[in-house]
């Protein structure tokens, strides 16, 4: 094939009508063509996509530059950050001999520049903390998430209505833990009578798998300040998208606790966004570095619900982009739904290397121009086999592209400069105060008190409390407002998630029948 067919097909397979990203130049025989621009239509980018590649072949790079065009474009962006080196977009970039050859093959100017950025974390890592409520998560998540069967999740459900019915707030894993050992102890006769038998057995499981998930430091997750989905979705005071950045280098031997999260995410973007259809351009798009933790200790059930979200969040304008070592790690029915493919180096080293090869090479579309399996091999750092969605769906030509060099940092933020960005923050004190409401801990605490005839009796003379049991907290003689009230505040909180649990349950969550997510 000769060059003009070459750029024929690519310029007609890569010319779009609506507002696209730029990300880099089609190579021939080794060479950038000139006058091959390759750009992704906006308007397919919530049709998620796939960053494949062996170690050091430029993926986090990739990632970097697709999030920076999306800022540019308005669009927010949600980073999920395993090794620590994304906080660099707030940074701009330096130019060096190597950047100005690469602009000049791309026939563009290279133009530094720092981006928006917002740092959140899940742990004690510097940033704004991340946070559920056990009651967000429902007993159909929850169940999923602790591998329970279905007699057990089915005790699970049974406690969540309790809680409602009794008005005992599910906050965190202190709680939950509580009201377990209550069912199984002092209050298995009360809910006998009303809900059915409940088996001990299952509760010591139930309790075992909690005390698993905790041993991963699911306890900094799970309580209050709830993170509130529109602060994912900010448009910067430039008018750019603001790219959060969740920290979490930490969790690369929790994948419990990561995939827990990430489910969670999920499932709370779909229920509160509302349907959009096709829009000229996502709400949100979010990048989940490493994807291979989500997947790596995922049961069955726990992988049916993350193919369903990725099937169904599309109408809501978010897209989903996974990146990862090796594609093989997406789970066949994730990757059927990845609109955008970009492909770095293979490694051949060994017969299974060469295998996974000739697979990643027969999921993209046939091309006279290049021998895929041969050619992905021998991408070099900063190229990609590239193919995207036109905006009628259908996949473009399959291209070999030399890549944009992202305009942030290619480096970390050092701690100072990161402790002035959390300093500037405008969520991280918002959602960093702590936050003890009374919750179904304390409230069962003092109604076991109560009945054991050691709760807190008011002494009249001194118009002080006086403590009967250890745990117990100290009454107080001033009266809370009604609105200032703990049971008010419960009364609220529940009737939301019974709605966001009503409509999981409407799409076919409950039950024994095949699960939704």
């Amino acid at each position: 094939m000769s060059i003009d067919q070459f750029k024929a097909a690519v310029l007609s397979g890569y010319q779009f009508k609506g507002e696209s990203i730029r990300v880099g130049t089609a190579i021939l025989d080794g060479q950038p063509v000139v006058g091959t621009p390759i750009s992704i239509p906006l308007r397919t980018m919530n049709r998620h996509g796939l960053i494949a590649g062996a170690t050091g072949t430029g993926k986090t790079k990739t990632l970097q530059v697709l999030a920076e065009a999306l800022s540019d474009a308005s669009v927010p962006v949600l980073l999920m950050d395993i090794k620590g080196d994304l906080s660099g977009l707030a940074a701009p970039g330096a130019v060096n001999d190597k950047i100005v050859e690469r602009y000049q093959k791309l026939e563009i100017e290279y133009t530094p520049s720092a981006y928006p950025v917002e740092l959140l974390t899940l742990s004690q890592e510097k940033g704004a903390r991340l946070r559920a409520t056990i009651s967000e998560f429902g007993p159909v998540l929850l169940s999923k998430i602790l591998g329970l069967n279905d007699t057990q999740g089915g005790l699970v459900a049974m406690i969540f209505k309790y809680c409602d019915d009794n008005k005992l707030p599910l906050l965190d894993l202190k709680d939950f833990i509580k009201v377990l050992q209550y069912v199984s102890d002092e209050g298995k006769a009360e809910l006998e009578k009303t809900y059915g038998k409940i088996s001990t057995t299952s509760t010591g499981t139930i309790l075992r798998k909690v005390i698993e998930l905790q041993q991963q430091g699911a306890d900094l997750f799970f309580g209050e300040r709830s993170f509130e989905v529109d602060d994912l979705m900010r448009i910067a005071p430039d008018g750019r998208g603001m790219i959060s950045i969740v920290r979490v280098t930490d969790l690369q031997d929790r994948p419990k606790l990561f995939s827990t999260f990430m489910l969670q995410l999920l499932a709370e973007l779909y229920a509160v966004s509302p349907e959009e259809g096709d829009l000229e351009k996502p709400k949100l798009v979010l990048f989940i570095d490493e994807a291979h933790l989500i997947f790596q200790e995922a049961s069955s059930a726990l992988l049916q619900q993350i193919e369903t979200i990725i099937k169904l969040i599309r109408s809501k304008g978010i897209g989903i982009y996974f990146c990862t070592q090796n594609p093989m790690d997406v789970p066949a029915a994730v990757l059927g739904q990845l609109g955008l493919k970009v492909q770095h180096a293979l490694r051949a080293f060994t017969a299974a290397d060469r295998k996974v090869i000739k697979q990643t090479a027969e999921n993209y579309p046939e091309t006279n121009f290049y021998k895929t399996d041969e050619l992905l091999t021998q991408i070099g750092i900063g190229e990609a086999l590239i193919t995207a969605l036109n905006e009628k769906g259908i996949p473009t030509p399959l291209v070999h592209c030399l890549l944009c060099s992202p305009r942030s940092r290619m480096d970390i933020l050092t701690a100072s400069e990161i402790d002035n960005l959390v300093a500037q923050s405008k969520i991280a004190a918002k959602y960093n105060e702590v936050i003890d409401n009374k919750s179904a801990h304390e409230i069962l605490t003092e109604k076991i008190g109560r009945s054991s005839g050691t709760y807190c009796k008011r002494k009249r003379r001194k118009g002080t409390c006086e403590r009967r049991i250890q745990n117990h907290k100290a009454c107080t003689s001033k009266r809370k407002s009604v609105f200032e009230d703990p049971v008010v505040k419960s009364m609220t909180r529940t009737a939301g998630n019974t709605i966001i649990r009503s409509l999981l349950g409407a799409l076919g969550l409950g039950g024994r029948r095949k699960k939704l997510f």
